[in-house]
């Protein structure tokens, strides 16, 4: 019988042993139905979730909300929109409660003597041309400004097909402010031209970002075996798609089976009562998915599987870490 310390030397084990110990256990928050910004592709407008729900104003009723789900077993909580910055109050009930990560466009800055070291990642949509493209704006020169230097944020940087072999370009830029980047794919929901990936394409990003993380590794906040099974859309042989998606709203999946999942996982809207199907949206064809916190749970939840040899055991290590640094579980 295979078990982990058979399949691991004492480096590895140690290194198991420190990520076994954590137990995270995370849902997602809509604080805000509103945005600053505009983005094509962006899942929550163009599935109409902003329209799912109302907001809930009360602060109160947040502050009661918080204490159900740390009650439920919650201790990573992240928070999304619409534009949380745009609620900081209510951003504020969170951090004070549970381990908070906050997404972000970055063009309001958090103010750190009220956040001193809530998780933040900033959200971009390739270079600049990209971004005056898919955003209509270009974010990088106002969110680096905001955060350069911060030691508890990165960027979240969503690579579009016209970014081939421009990447390290925007990773040094990330470099240069003095953060950390990790790197995930456009699913492109709202169907932009020229903004589709093709097989082809999706085999030289994967190139492109094991260089990256080859030539920048104290930067980039990766994984080989991530990007694998990013690119590939596969994990041990098996596509990715609605039956094997981990994170989808536990009270709302009726799969069956059931695959492996996140455990008491849900998606919250700003009513503090409706909930959203999965991590994304209700809308998105699974099976074109690239989200990239989907992939890593994917991965995550199914230790088991990886356990069939030394080097699946290690891919698997590496993505649990890379999530765990990503959510300030442990060190860069």
């Amino acid at each position: 019988m295979k078990t982990v310390s058979s399949l691991l030397d004492d480096e590895w084990y140690k290194r198991y042993k420190k990520i076994s110990k954590l137990n995270i256990r995370s849902s997602i928050y809509d604080v805000t139905n509103r945005c600053n910004l505009r983005c094509k592709g962006c899942f929550f407008f163009s599935s109409n979730e902003h329209k799912a729900a109302n907001e809930e104003v009360d602060i109160k009723k947040w502050e009661s909300f918080v204490e159900k789900e740390k009650e439920r077993g919650v201790n990573l909580a992240i928070l999304i929109g619409g534009e949380p910055t745009l609620c900081l109050d209510r951003v504020e009930v969170f951090d004070k409660q549970l381990s908070t990560f906050c997404a972000t466009n970055g063009l309001i800055k958090i103010p750190r003597d009220r956040f001193p070291k809530m998780g933040i990642g900033i959200s971009l949509w390739g270079s600049g041309e990209d971004e005056k493209v898919l955003r209509g704006k270009n974010t990088f020169p106002i969110s680096s400004k905001n955060y350069e230097g911060d030691p508890y944020t990165y960027y979240l940087y969503t690579i579009t097909p016209r970014q081939i072999g421009k990447t390290e370009h925007v990773i040094r830029k990330i470099e240069a402010a003095g953060l950390k980047v990790h790197m995930q794919l456009l699913s492109n929901d709202e169907g932009v031209d020229g903004f589709f990936w093709t097989i082809e394409e999706l085999k030289d990003i994967r190139e492109e970002m094991d260089d990256m993380l080859d030539r920048y590794p104290g930067t980039v906040i990766s994984s080989k075996y991530y990007h694998e099974v990013i690119t590939t859309g596969k994990m041990l042989g098996r596509p990715f798609g609605w039956g094997e998606c981990p994170s989808v709203t536990a009270p709302l999946d009726k799969r069956e089976p059931r695959p492996k999942h996140l455990t008491n996982f849900v998606r919250w809207a700003s009513d503090l009562q409706t909930m959203h199907r999965c991590c994304t949206s209700e809308t998105r064809n699974c099976s074109t998915c690239k989200d990239g916190a989907a992939h890593m749970s994917w991965i995550m939840v199914n230790k088991r599987a990886h356990m069939q040899s030394t080097g699946d055991l290690q891919n698997w290590i590496e993505v649990y870490e890379m999530f765990a640094k990503l959510y300030q579980f442990i060190p860069w």
